[in-house]
This record gives structure tokens, sequence and C-alpha cells, in this order.
């Protein structure tokens, strides 16, 4: 039974009562510094002391209580059960010890899982994108949500929903890529398996990093994103719209750059009229660490830390994280001072309280210490972790190399990510952020910030638990088996490259295992704050691969990495490359499956692979003035066209499209058009491969994209198998802003295509919206509906075709692989 220090029979603690009433209550009862509280945040191991929770420092740091505790799991090296005593212990103080009894929000870090000593590493969120299957995503949080309640903590700062077309950017591998559809459809699936069927239930959302974050100049972290109004709506603040009216998202987050001179922090227009006003999101609005301060000692857009924490709050920004600075003294000064109105300090922590009521925290604030384990890295979550690996990878390049025959030879493995398990682990995985917190009490900062981590804090975790690829193709090859280094990530040395060569020579085929690794410190070649100015192999690798291939044997590349990586000689001399992204715990076993083929390869570039930096910006959807020097169409020195294309993934089996149509040709604005598609597996193998359905619209009075990505979807098929898809395409999924910017969907001729990638895809056909100009405006739609159906498998003669072989609907172009 609760135990709390509160006034009996205030309304507040009746659970009975609704919610409202009861934050009325409450806020009726609290002073300003108890108020003020409930905006700010703590480190969790300011509040530990020898590993330990200390009751000394507590009594200091939480006397008027405290909003947010910040990552009990994820800022100390406790494991999982002494995560959730330490949790109860700061839950058990402020329900007991302070005079109103208000529970504590835990916050922690969950971008490739909860980043926890013992929880389940997940593949980065750019390998789950890969996937294109956003219920094994919503499937990935669900078991998220479970390992954070059982270590007590409540709220996730995932998923991130910035659009990325810019993969010098440090943080690409946190996102969904480059496609607003795409990174709405993980985005909502990753939000709804967090927050769960109820709040009680559930954890809390966070959306991040509200808006435009990964649009930055130069691709450089913190830089400002010059994005024009239209092109902020339809691309990349679409994601974030979904994730609220779609799926009832709780949390923003407000990105640390600026737009158009307003720092995101500070922007009323984004944060209170187009995220509260227009969506009508009612959740709260956290900071970024440390973002407040930076809208005076970074931007220099506040004189002093008051003007900036009055900025923020009249601006919408309800909670200061990681830890309280500008929210407390210097917003009680700016209040005194009449800076920013006192319904504003209201307003957010009534937004605050709410969470923490539809939380059930005034009720259940404490957890299970002895269930714990049976939670945390279950066996169920493991088995999420691995399949969301498996499809994760995408196989780039195939020239007959793979899959490796067990049996038929000696392999040569080289290469710096090879035996190394802390390289297939992500920048928010615990292992690389305990890399920043030794890093942070060297230099007494964080993140640029001045901060003191405890000199007691045990900091240290080890990932010799983790398998390598190394350790899971021994397991597989055996003896057949060779292995040598080669070189570092980084080093520049080319010390191991004799024994690298002398094992390729020696062998039939070489396996190189390359990319980066994640993470926050200069150790770190991907990862926030981790931004580059090339996109080839970092340190020496690319001599490496120089070497190997010299040596005659045929060489695969796999890529570790968090952004597209590799030089020209690599992608034109390797015969298989296989993108393996940052895939995880179980990354060496998925890796080493789809090069043997126990695996069949399934994933889908959710990002277009660019040949050099100097195409960038290169993406598929771009305008028809785009993507080409008019008149010659190339650069001088290179293509135009991305190395890979957007979607672009092979297999081992191939797939081709048989048919694809539409139900009707004309349709009412506000009605829908149902698109059906016949895939057959024409390989000798089973196999997965994912449909992609596309627009054009040429006629619009605005200029649209040559491509818009509008749905999709993920089969499988034993060979000679066949399914039908069929796409429920509504109307209101096809508008745009106009002139007016006003979203509109508008009368005119729309073209369908149906494909395996953005440039392998046939016409399904085309149909004409009608509207009169009575009629109401058409509400957005955000996707439509899926369905597939096995069928019968095709005769020995195939019927789509004719004798000589063409496609029988005519001008069709059918999309192979």
């Amino acid at each position: 039974m609760t135990t709390m220090r509160q006034e009996s029979g205030a309304v507040y603690t009746d659970p009975t009562v609704p919610v409202g009433e009861r934050v009325a209550d409450l806020m009726g009862r609290m002073t300003r510094e108890e108020k003020l509280a409930q905006l700010g945040s703590v480190w969790a191991f300011s509040l530990i002391e020898g590993g330990r929770y200390s009751a000394e420092r507590a009594r200091t740091i939480l006397r008027h209580g405290l909003g947010q505790v910040t990552r009990v799991a994820g800022a100390t090296n406790l494991k999982a059960a002494q995560v959730a005593r330490v949790a109860n212990a700061i839950q058990r103080f402020l329900m007991t010890e302070t005079r109103l009894g208000i529970p504590a929000i835990v916050h922690e870090e969950v971008c490739s899982g909860l980043m926890a000593r013992e929880a389940t590493i997940f593949p980065q969120a750019i390998g789950v994108a890969s996937t294109w299957e956003p219920e094994l995503n919503r499937r990935l949080a669900d078991a998220v949500r479970a390992q954070m309640r059982a270590m007590g903590s409540h709220q996730g700062l995932s998923p991130v929903l910035d659009v990325v077309r810019d993969p010098r950017w440090g943080r690409t591998e946190e996102t969904y890529g480059e496609d607003p559809y795409l990174v709405a459809r993980m985005g909502a699936a990753f939000v709804r398996g967090l927050q769960g069927s109820s709040p009680a239930e559930g954890v809390i959302a966070t959306a991040k990093h509200f808006v435009g974050y990964g649009a930055s100049e130069g691709g450089l972290n913190w830089a400002p994103a010059h994005l024009p109004p239209r092109l902020l709506r339809e691309v990349y603040l679409y994601p974030f719209e979904a994730a609220v009216r779609e799926a009832g998202l709780q949390s923003v987050m407000a990105g640390y750059h600026e737009l158009d001179g307003i720092p995101c922090h500070a922007n009323h227009e984004l944060l209170n009229d187009v995220l509260r006003g227009e969506w009508g999101f009612t959740g709260t609005v956290v900071s970024d660490y440390f973002a407040v301060d930076d809208l005076h000692s970074y931007h220099r857009f506040a004189e002093d830390k008051a003007r900036a924490a009055a900025l923020a709050l009249d601006a919408g920004v309800d909670v200061e994280l990681p830890a309280t600075d500008a929210y407390a003294g210097s917003l009680t000064g700016a209040l005194d001072a009449g800076e920013v109105d006192e319904r504003k300090l209201d307003e957010a922590v009534s937004r605050v309280l709410r969470h923490k009521f539809e939380l059930g925290l005034f009720e259940n604030p404490y957890v299970d210490e002895a269930a714990v384990m049976t939670a945390v890295n279950a066996e169920q979550h493991q088995e999420v972790a691995l399949e969301t690996a498996r499809r994760s990878l995408v196989l780039l390049k195939n020239e007959g190399i793979l899959p490796l025959r067990p049996g038929a030879g000696t392999v040569a493995l080289i290469g710096p990510n090879a035996d190394n398990a802390r390289h297939l682990l992500g920048d928010y995985s615990f292992a690389a952020h305990v890399e920043s917190l030794a890093q942070a009490r060297e230099s007494q900062g964080l993140l640029g910030q001045m901060m003191t981590v405890p000199d007691d804090l045990e900091i240290g975790e080890s990932t010799d638990q983790l398998p390598t690829v190394r350790d899971a193709l021994t397991a597989r090859l055996g003896d057949a088996l060779r292995y040598a280094r080669g070189c570092d990530v980084i080093d520049p040395s080319k010390d191991g490259f004799e024994e690298a060569v002398a094992a390729a020579a020696a062998a039939d085929v070489a396996v190189l295992v390359l990319g980066d690794r994640s993470g926050l410190t200069l150790g770190a070649t991907t990862g926030e704050s981790r931004d580059r100015s090339s996109l080839e192999l970092p340190g020496v690798q690319e001599d490496l691969v120089r070497a190997v291939v010299a040596t005659g044997t045929p060489v695969v590349a796999v890529l570790v990495a968090g952004r597209p990586v590799g030089g020209d000689f690599l992608h034109e001399k390797c015969a298989g490359v296989l993108m393996a992204w940052l895939p995880g715990q179980t990354g060496a076993q998925a890796i080493a499956e789809v090069l043997l083929g126990e695996v069949n390869p399934s994933g889908k570039l959710p990002i277009s692979y660019p040949r050099t930096v100097g195409q960038i910006p290169v993406y598929y959807g771009h305008k028809v003035s785009g993507g080409r020097s008019h008149w010659h169409g190339d650069y001088v020195d290179s293509p135009v066209g991305p190395r890979y294309c957007f979607g672009h993934g092979l297999g081992y089996t191939s797939f081709v499209i048989e048919q694809a149509a539409l139900d009707r040709t004309e349709v009412t604005a506000g009605d829908s058009v149902a698109v059906e598609v016949t895939v057959a597996n024409t390989g000798d193998r089973a196999g997965e491969e994912v449909v992609q359905l596309y627009i054009r619209d040429a006629q619009a009075t605005v200029t649209r994209p040559v491509l818009e990505l509008k749905s999709f979807a993920r089969v499988s098929a034993g060979p000679g198998g066949r399914t039908a898809v069929r796409f429920q395409l509504p109307t209101g999924q096809l508008g745009f802003y106009d002139r007016d910017m006003t979203y509109t969907v508008e009368s005119g001729q729309i073209e369908v295509y149906v494909g395996f990638s953005s440039d392998n895809h046939t016409l399904a056909g085309t149909f004409t919206i009608t509207s009169g100009d009575d009629r109401l405006k058409v509400q957005k739609s955000y996707t439509g509906t899926v369905s597939i159906s096995e069928l019968p498998p095709a005769s020995f003669r195939d019927s789509s075709r004719s004798d000589d072989g063409a496609v029988r609907p005519a001008g069709n172009r059918v999309a192979e692989k």
C-alpha cells in the first residue's frame, strides 16, 4: 500500500476523481517553489553515493519535489535490479518526505532499446527502417516498454522523427531515413508500442527533434536548418503530425537548432500555434539536454539565463532536461520581473501533473524489484532483436558470390569490425554512453556544457557477453575460417596489412567487415556530433580494401556503419556488398546467417546511397527540375544519380510484378482508389520482398516531387509462390500545401507506380480526382490500408507473358529483381 504525506481527504489523492479535477486541486495547494520543481529534473547519479541511493543528497535536492529523474539506468552503472531499487527509493522519498507527495517521472534514452546495462540492444533506427516493417518496430517498442516499466521508468526519449537527406550528419543512424511517409509509418508504430494500450501500462514516447534538426547546414550538429514553409510542412513536420494525430503521441522534444532565425526552444509558432493549436497536442514539450540555457550561451538569442528561461517557457517548453538550471532561480527572477506570465507556469505544471496522474504514479509509484530480471532482456525480446537484425540487412550488390557455401573452401575474415562486439552497437547503446560519462567526468562537461559527474560514480561496461561476427562465423565454419584484423577503424597504422593480405591470398573468398565506431566521443566516427566531410571509410580502411582486392581473391564487404559509406573502389571491385548498419546484440548472428544463406536478405534502403558527398543532398523525391544539371544532366566528374537508390535491396531469389491495376480511373475527392498487385517469386528458394507504391501528381498548381512513397507491404513466398497485395489509397493522402499554404486535394490526374525500389517500378495506372467547388475540404489522411493474400502458384507457362516474352498489360514496365 502506498504511503504519502498528503492532506487527509484531498481531492487529488482520490483515484476515482477525473484527472482534470485532481490536477486542479493539487495545483491549488502548491507553492511557486513546488510548481517550479515540477518543471525541473535531476541526474540520477546526483542522488547516488557509493553505488547506492543517498537519502542525505535527496533531502537537499528533492525538498520541493521533482518533475523528472534523468536516466537511473542510463547514467549509472547499476544493474537492472539495482536500478529498480534506486527508482523505488527516490519515489519513496518524494511520496513520504515531501509536503504534497508528488512522484517523479523517470526518463531514459531508448534509441536502440532501453539504454541500460542489462537491457536488450536492438538494431539502430536506420537499420530498423531498413526492415520496412512498422509492425516489427511496434513489437520492438513493446519490448522496450516492458523493460522500462520493470525498472521503474516512465518516459522514453524516442522515436527520432528527423527526416535526413544529408548522411554527413552524424545522427543519421538514429533516424528512419529520407522519406517522410516511411519515417511517419515507422515512428507511429514505435509510439503505439511504447505507449501501449493505456497510460497506466505504457511509457510516454518523446518524438524528437522538433523540427528539421536533420536538415542542418553542412550536415553539422546543432547548425541552422534552412527550410522554406512548404518543405517544412510537407516533409519535416509531417512525421510529427502523423505521430500526434494518428498515434496519440504524448511528448515532443524541441531541437537544438534554429529555423529562420528562431531557435526551436523559443519558437512559439512551432510549439504553440502548430503543435498545440493546429494539431491538438495535449502532452508535454521537453527540452533537449541543456538547450534552455543554450538560448543564451550558444545561440546568443537571450541576453542571460533568466531571459532564456522566460523565452522557453513562453514558447511552450514544459520541462527542462537533464537537470534543473534555467528553470530554477533564473525563471523565478523572470516571473518576478514579469518577463513571462505566471499563467504559463501553471499551464506547464498542469501538463506535467496530468502525465503523472495518467501514468498511475500517485497510486503505483513503485515496481517489484524481485521481478525485474524476468522482464529484462527476456527471451522474447532477444527474438525480436534477432528478427529485426535479420530483416535490417541490405544486400547492396551481389555478383553471384553470395551466399557463401559451407565446405566450399576457406574464408579469410578481415577488418576492424570483424571481431569487435562494441562496433555493432549504436550511439545510444549503454556501452557507447558510459564512454560519454567518462569523458564528461574528465572534462567536467557533456555536449559542450559544464556539469559534474561524481568521482564515486562507477563507470565501465563490458561487451564480452556479446558475440562478434568472428564468433558467429567460427561457430559455422570452424577451421575453414582464417582471421586477420588488418587495421583499426580510425588509427592510420597499416601494420596489420601484411597479415590480412596473406590471409586473403590463401583463401577462396575474403570477407571484409568494415565501417564505423558509433558513439559521442572523439574515438567515434558516427553518432551525435560525429559529423563527417567524407563518406569514404574512415582511417585506412579504403587502403585495406585495395590491398585485399589486389590478391585476386573474391571479396565480400560487410559494412557495419551508421551512414552510407564506401568509395568507388570498394563498391565497384568487391563482388558482394552487405549493408549491416549497427545491428545490435544479435547482429553478428544475423550477418553470419545472411552470408551463408541461412537467411535470405530482405532489407531495403531507407535512404539514398550517395556516390560522393559532392552529390548531397541526393534523394529520390526531388522536383522535376532537380536531380540533374540542365542541360547535360550529370556532373562533369560524376553521375548525378545515387550509387544505390532509395528502396533498393537484393535477395537470393527473384520476384516480379505480374500484374498491377487500379479499380477505377476516376474518383471523387474524399474517396479512395484500390491498387491491386500480383507478385510472384520466380526463383528457386523462399524469400521476402517489399512492394512499394509511389504516386506522381504531374498537374498540381504547385510543383511536386517526381515520385512520392504512399504505401508499401512486405510479402513472403516460396519458389513459384504468388501473392496478391491490395493497397487502399485515400485521396486525403494525396494533398499538398497550395499557394495559400492550405492543405488541398486538387482535381487532376494522379499516376500510380508499384515496384521494388524508387527506380525499379511499373506504372499501375492513372486516375483522375474530381471535386466540385462547393465540396467540403478533404481531411488529410496519413496512410491507407493494405491487405495481403496468397494466390495459387503460376502454371508452368507464365501466363503474364506473350510468346515473345513481352508483358501483357501494354505500357507497363515490370519491376524485376
